[in-house]
């Protein structure tokens, strides 16, 4: 049976920039700014983001379009059949573990949606009081649940449909559609009174606030940020053109996601200071600062609708990406149909994602290492899991394939001009300093 593939450039393009661009953007993001020191923090992010972040992406890359073939296929048969194939069973492990919990905040995103659309973000409320919505909705048992499960279910029935008719023509809409929304968004909290503290507090760095937490926080989030070590990037791959230059196209994903992160700071933080408000207010600042500001703001009402449609959205273009990792494998190795694949996967992600939607309320009582189901699999996943995917990626890449090989990949056989001029940079990032920025990341999260 032939592989489905990407059917154009720009839908491969927005694919890959879906799966980026995610909650790690619209959610995290903007927290992360708040609370290692504004401006500062976001310069010691881009740099990190090309200069460690964007050669492992290519290193995927590299090994996703050489394979044309899925996460764990792709490590087992480039390696001849070594022990390195159980790199490529992680790879597809992993990214499950990752849409298990992201779902529950999928689903958040689902709640608040219809929030906003009944309108229950008014002015006469306080701050306190979307605390205590907050706090009430995700400690309840059914409502998050119900949220968990319609998100998830969602994902699964744009990831059967295919990568041509399913992802592809989803992103091709949906990804244009989100960033007009969040600029929307952004250059109506620029003409806020108070908004220009919100600015400068974006970009105009302060050196001071840069420290080794900071700089280990901004790498971990560029991880994240750009779906890296859990098989994703690979996979979507895979289903791209050798044709293509990797070059271009993991830069312009790169981009893709820098600029919306940016852009998403300046869609919350003006609006947060406008109003005098704490710019590190950690998670809750999306689903309880920014309804209050919703509730103050002339046509917050509306504004309200659209962010949390680009907050659903932004949700379920990574989303899919994670479930399309192991639906690959499941079709091509197991032979399953893409529905049976989805099914099941559904079903387990389903379970594990109950667990730890119940972990804020009935199940609050269990612990795991101090924290709670939910945080247990966050820090797993963040902190552990993606980074020694991350690691086993570039060593792999850079140790085990052959250098030739590599070479051929990203120039195209030699004949793309700046391919060929910049690949000894490359292959000295991906060889040497990536490694050693991610064993640094690894290393520091654990002290």
């Amino acid at each position: 049976m032939r592989r489905d593939s990407f059917g154009s450039r720009f839908g491969a393009l927005v694919a890959m920039a879906g799966s980026a661009v995610g909650l790690g953007n619209l959610w995290r993001f903007p927290y992360l700014v708040g609370e290692n020191g504004g401006a500062a923090f976001i310069i010691i992010y881009i740099l990190l983001s090309f200069l460690i972040c964007l050669p492992i992406f290519i290193s995927e890359f590299v090994i996703g379009r050489r394979s044309q073939k899925n996460a764990f296929a792709a490590f087992r048969d480039l390696s001849g059949g070594s022990a390195w194939r159980f790199v490529g069973l992680f790879t597809v492990i992993v990214p499950l573990i990752v849409l298990s919990y992201y779902s529950v905040i999928g689903g958040w995103s689902v709640e608040y949606l219809f929030k906003s659309l009944s309108f229950s973000f008014t002015e006469n409320a306080s701050q306190g009081a979307f605390h205590t919505m907050f706090s009430d909705f995700v400690s309840s048992t059914w409502a998050p649940l119900a949220g968990h499960t319609l998100f998830l279910l969602a994902t699964a029935m744009i990831v059967i449909v295919g990568i041509k008719d399913g992802i592809e023509k989803f992103s091709k809409v949906m990804m244009p559609m989100l960033f007009f929304m969040v600029i929307a968004i952004a250059i109506y909290a620029l003409t806020l009174p108070g908004a220009k503290a919100g600015v400068d507090y974006l970009f105009n760095p302060d050196f001071s606030k840069i420290t080794g937490k900071a700089c280990a926080t901004a790498l971990g989030q560029a991880f994240f940020s750009l779906s890296l070590g859990f098989g994703t990037i690979m996979t979507y791959a895979s289903y791209v053109n050798k044709k293509e230059n990797i070059l271009t196209q993991s830069t312009a994903t790169a981009v893709s996601d820098l600029m919306f992160a940016l852009i998403a700071g300046v869609a919350i933080m003006p609006a947060v200071f406008a109003f005098g408000l704490n710019p590190q207010s950690g998670p809750g600042l999306v689903f309880e600062t920014l309804p209050f500001v919703f509730g103050q703001m002339p046509a917050g009402g509306l504004i309200a609708i659209i962010f949390f449609v680009a907050l659903l959205v932004a949700a379920l273009t990574s989303s899919i990406s994670m479930m399309e990792v192991a639906v690959a494998y499941l079709v091509e190795e197991k032979k399953f149909s893409r529905l049976w694949a989805c099914i099941t996967l559904f079903a387990g992600c389903w379970i594990v994602g109950a667990l730890c939607s119940l972990s804020f309320g009935p199940l609050s009582h269990i612990k795991i290492d101090g924290g709670s189901i939910f945080d247990f699999f966050d820090n797993l996943s963040s902190n552990i899991l993606m980074t020694l995917g991350s690691l086993l990626t570039v060593l792999f890449v850079g140790w085990k394939l052959k250098k030739t090989d590599i070479y051929d990949e990203f120039t195209n056989g030699g004949t793309l001009p700046l391919n060929v001029r910049i690949f000894g940079v490359l292959w000295v990032l991906i060889r040497y300093v990536a490694p050693v920025a991610i064993i640094f990341i690894f290393v520091y999260g654990l002290i």
